[in-house]
């Protein structure tokens, strides 16, 4: 019997803040074996990038990339949503709880982009207005539950997102003063998980 075709991640070498991060906690939550290829983001990254693309790895040039079951996925939410439905596991069950999944996805995204433009371009707007206005409307979703979790005591791969969200802004030192108390619940519930707490503990 021919052997499945083995999962390989491509991403760069800059650490805990990238958003390919968020895919590396799914992969390590949900025990999926992989091998990590990184890739430096200095002057060699064009050429990398243009490599990349013509091996088809990446239509647009960046990454994460995620080589897996044959297919090749790229965008970090996109890949997570995939994952999820593939493995039946870590979204919501009815229509709505889907959507509201995807909904915080959506938020998370936008929050992302201002975060980036950020540490390009670093301006005190973010940290007093952009920040606050993210954890406000994020955690009027979270409270909508026991929690810790987005829907309950189930986890989802936007929980991933979120978690990723507060612990780049905390990193970046743009995390607010006081995070919302769902949140932080959130976040403790994260870190006591097996496989990420382990992954933490490696890569701090």
């Amino acid at each position: 019997m021919a052997q499945s075709s083995p999962t390989i991640y491509h991403y760069l070498d800059i650490g805990r803040l990238g958003r390919g991060e968020v895919v590396k906690l799914f992969l390590k939550d949900a025990g999926i074996e992989f091998t990590e290829v990184r890739y430096a983001y200095d002057d060699t990254w064009p050429q990398s990038s243009q490599k990349l693309q013509d091996q088809g790895i990446t239509r647009t040039g960046q990454v994460p990339a995620l080589e897996y079951k044959g297919h090749i996925l790229t965008q970090h939410i996109p890949i997570l949503r995939y994952l999820a439905r593939d493995l039946n596991r870590y979204d919501g069950e009815t229509n709505w709880e889907k959507y509201l999944v995807d909904a915080v996805a959506d938020i998370y995204i936008d929050w992302r982009s201002e975060w980036v433009s950020n540490l390009m371009n670093k301006s005190d707007t973010y940290k007093e207005e952009h920040a606050p206005k993210y954890y406000k409307l994020i955690a009027k979703y979270y409270a909508d539950t026991e929690g810790p979790y987005l829907l309950g005591d189930k986890i989802t791969y936007v929980d991933f997102a979120v978690y990723q969200s507060i612990d780049n802004d905390r990193r970046t030192g743009t995390l607010v003063a006081e995070l919302p108390q769902v949140l932080v619940r959130l976040q403790e519930a994260m870190e006591k998980r097996e496989n990420v707490a382990e992954y933490i503990k490696e890569s701090k």
